[in-house]
């Protein structure tokens, strides 16, 4: 196939300027004589099934999309992996442009919301749930925001510190710890004085209970991980023996038995 494009980590760049290359000669036809938009459209016609065939530039692209599956990231096609990092950018800014609408809706709602009874307290929900209320309503006279909104505010931290606890997610049982923490300290801060200590201790069982499922999981057992070394040394220890041989004896020697008082002649 022709390809004018410089390779790139090993791969060819194909061009659409590729399969206007493969376009076949179309033979002069009587009937086509004297119609230059039939033959430029039976030219293409030929073109679109010549690409198609083996070898062809369709043909191998389709073959580079099958092989894709198979292969790791780094054996892809270049045209393929450039497709894949454009579709996935234009999904996460849709993606961010639809979370920016959803949040700014959400809390120009909230903040629209009238202000909501602070409730008789009756019930064992609404011991809890009540010096909550009496807590942000008090609060919200000295903000610029409506006492339904932090109380909004409030129950949708409690609900994704849960949620988002019971799948595990760090962030979200910071987020419950947290919520519970000022939960206690408002109740304990809004409830009457004579049933303070009640109210703020049923709010922490409450809590508790709902703990089981937020930090489900969770456990103050340090976690030991024992992975080998990625490099081993290898120890081959060697003995080494020297010995020491006496020179050889030169030939005829008796080994010793001339007399000691008997010593060869120097000059």
């Amino acid at each position: 196939m022709p390809n004018n494009d410089k390779p790139v980590n090993g791969q060819d760049n194909p061009s659409f300027l590729d399969m206007l290359n493969q376009l076949p000669p179309v033979p002069p036809a009587p009937e086509l004589d004297g119609k230059p938009g039939t033959r430029r459209l039976a030219r293409l016609r030929a073109a679109w099934k010549e690409s198609w065939e083996e070898g062809g530039f369709l043909y191998q692209r389709w073959e580079e999309v099958f092989q894709a599956r198979h292969a790791s990231w780094h054996e892809v096609a270049n045209w393929i992996k450039a497709a894949a990092l454009f579709g996935g950018l234009s999904l996460i800014v849709m993606m961010l442009d639809a979370a920016g609408d959803i949040a700014s809706a959400t809390l120009k709602g909230l903040s629209a919301v009238p202000a909501s009874g602070a409730g008789d307290g009756s019930g064992l929900w609404g011991t809890v749930d009540h010096p909550v209320r009496v807590f942000l309503a008090d609060q919200a006279a000295h903000l610029s925001v409506a006492p339904a909104a932090l109380y909004a505010s409030w129950q949708l931290t409690g609900l994704v510190g849960l949620v988002g606890g019971f799948f595990g997610n760090a962030g979200a049982r910071i987020a419950w710890l947290l919520f519970g923490i000022g939960s206690l300290a408002m109740i304990w801060s809004a409830a009457p004085a004579g049933g303070r200590a009640a109210a703020t201790g049923l709010a922490a069982l409450m809590w508790a209970l709902a703990s089981m499922f937020a930090l489900r999981g969770l456990t103050l057992r340090p976690v030991v991980h024992n992975h080998p070394p990625q490099f081993q040394p290898q120890f081959s220890p060697t003995l080494h023996l020297h010995a020491w041989l006496p020179a050889p004896t030169p030939a005829g020697d008796d080994f010793g038995d001339e007399p000691d008082n008997v010593h060869p002649l120097q000059r």
